[in-house]
């Protein structure tokens, strides 16, 4: 897989739009990994970064399993501050058993009641939410803390309904399972609910003995 990273120029008014929206951001990281305008883009995970509070700092990073069209962005001269684009990640060298890995989740933690999907608002619920994806999915969670757990609304276009879902900032320390084919593939295919407004980018980097 390939590993971007986006610095948006605050001065930009393209940029503001993307950074205030995610529906926007979505749609304008959907250009990059295209084909052309008449093709659906290839499957991409994206993380606007941001503090222990909650904050974003303009920084997007950017998941694929196919390198960026990057043009569709450098054509747009304001746009940008920054782009490390493509940076190839070995994801089965990357991965051991039962080895421990420092994390990042940006994430939907939701319970299911009567049909329909519920953010969980508490912070014991929230671990507990991210204990139970780790036993689906192939990991153990270590330690973790939550920051910035906020409430994320976008409308889906002009004509579009409005989507409002629950976000919480995980940081911490994890441990692959025996087999650690379920983690890769988390890692490539992402963790929970609303993918497409920046949320269930796991990003992992072996924690030091």
């Amino acid at each position: 897989m390939y590993l971007s990273r986006l610095r948006l120029n605050p001065a930009d008014a393209s940029a503001r739009r993307d950074l205030a929206d995610p529906y926007q951001m979505h749609r304008t990281l959907a250009r990059v990994y295209a084909p052309d305008t008449e093709q659906a883009p290839s499957r991409f995970l994206w993380r606007m970064e941001r503090n222990a509070q909650g904050w974003a700092d303009g920084t997007v990073l950017v998941q694929a399993a196919e390198p960026g069209h990057w043009d569709a962005l450098q054509a747009q001269p304001d746009y940008l501050q920054t782009l490390e684009a493509d940076k190839p990640i070995e994801v089965n060298a990357l991965i051991h058993p039962e080895r421990r890995y420092r994390f990042r989740l940006y994430a939907n933690p939701t319970v299911t009641r009567d049909g329909k999907r519920y953010g969980l608002i508490h912070e014991e619920d929230q671990l507990a939410w991210l204990d139970r994806q780790g036993e689906r999915c192939g990991f153990q969670v270590i330690g973790a803390v939550c920051g910035g757990s906020h409430r994320l609304s976008t409308r889906q276009g002009r004509e579009g309904g409005r989507i409002t879902v629950l976000c919480v900032l995980f940081d911490g320390l994890l441990q692959a399972g025996t087999d650690p084919e379920p983690l890769r593939q988390v890692l490539t295919q992402g963790l929970g609910h609303a993918k497409a407004l920046g949320l269930g980018l796991l990003s992992v980097a072996p924690a030091r003995p």
